[in-house]
């Protein structure tokens, strides 16, 4: 279906979203009526419990599942009518996504993670992938550890090659998924840190989370709860992540003299 003309400046539209799972007789309601629209260039945190329906919307925002019911449009496309290689070819054109435990391939380099993607592009990004690929991990602040397999990176510079693999397709949308998950909280500051640098930039970042700091970081925060949407309201004091990981790395220093 052909894009919709609408807002040219509202990425995400869905209405009414429901998701029913079937376990034999059981049925699981995960969403019931979920209602979110983001704007393009937007940092929006999405939190809940465990349960609350968090992950099972970020996998309908990022066309790895499809509502029971209602309506998704993305960059004006009707997404739940798309069949399976439809779906397929919009996540590789419009979506990045960054998984709380890297899902880097072991044994290949910074470099040939982040080209991977490229190889599925159709745009002209695969006829000059590796320069591609490279200019992403120049963007995350790896241009010198290119050559280096995950093995002999830290935990945030893991991070920040799959950050960089996200962006390389030049993605309308970047879904993270409890980026910081794995990360000790000066690291987790750090990575926030860059996506306030890339959102400054426009980069639209929905960042999946149940850590309060974390959130503090985004411009709005989205809370569900039992598969609803509870609260949907800017960050009033909202953090600077750059300011608060020097801060804290300053404090452990004076702490070890």
């Amino acid at each position: 279906m052909e894009p919709d003309a609408g807002d040219p400046q509202r990425l995400i539209e869905a209405r009414h979203i429901e998701r029913v799972f079937r376990m034999g007789r059981t049925e699981v309601r995960a969403l019931r009526g979920v209602d979110l629209q983001v704007q393009a260039g937007e940092l929006v945190a999405i939190m809940g419990a465990s349960g609350s329906g968090k992950s099972t919307l970020m996998n309908i925002l990022g066309c790895l599942d499809q509502p029971t019911r209602g309506s998704y449009r993305l960059e004006g496309t009707q997404v739940e009518t798309q069949d399976r290689d439809e779906l397929a070819d919009i996540r590789n054109r419009k979506i990045g996504f960054v998984f709380q435990g890297f899902n880097l391939l072991p044994r290949t380099s910074a470099l040939e993670n982040v080209e991977l993607p490229l190889l599925y592009d159709r745009s002209g990004r695969r006829f000059n992938s590796r320069r591609v690929a490279a200019e992403a991990l120049d963007r995350v602040g790896l241009a010198d550890r290119m050559d280096h397999d995950p093995s002999e990176l830290s935990g945030g510079q893991q991070q920040r090659v799959a950050i960089a693999r996200a962006l390389v397709t030049g993605p309308s949308l970047v879904l993270a998924d409890e980026p910081t998950g794995n990360l000790d909280s000066v690291t987790s500051l750090e990575i926030m840190a860059l996506f306030q640098e890339l959102h400054a930039e426009g980069v639209t970042f929905l960042i999946v989370t149940h850590e309060s700091e974390v959130s503090r970081y985004a411009e709005r925060i989205v809370e569900l709860r039992d598969g609803r949407v509870t609260r949907d309201a800017p960050v009033q004091d909202r953090g600077d992540a750059r300011d608060d990981a020097a801060a804290s790395l300053d404090a452990e220093w004076t702490a070890v003299a």
